[in-house]
């Protein structure tokens, strides 16, 4: 892990919790990590039926207000696994 300068206050694997589970409110989630590089599983059954690229697009999008800025909290999601309970 990478020492990844950010002005983000606060737990940041609770953060990416809050986002997913914000927008997908039954995901169990788990994240692991730090220094900006992030694993991430999310287990929902709003994944069945859908692509692992649709799947992973959609995390993603729930969380990308943690990606994106000048200094944002997540560098990069090095693994994301999203399951169907």
């Amino acid at each position: 892990m990478s020492d990844h300068p950010t002005d983000f206050v606060g737990s940041i694997p609770d953060a990416i919790t809050h986002g997913i589970q914000t927008k997908i409110p039954d995901a169990v989630v788990s994240v692991k990590g730090g220094g900006g590089h992030y694993t991430i599983e999310v287990v929902s059954p709003v994944f069945a039926g859908k692509s692992m690229l649709e799947s992973q697009r959609l995390v993603l999008g729930s969380i990308k207000h943690l990606i994106n800025g000048a200094a944002p909290p997540v560098h990069a999601v090095d693994s994301l696994v999203t399951r169907v309970p």
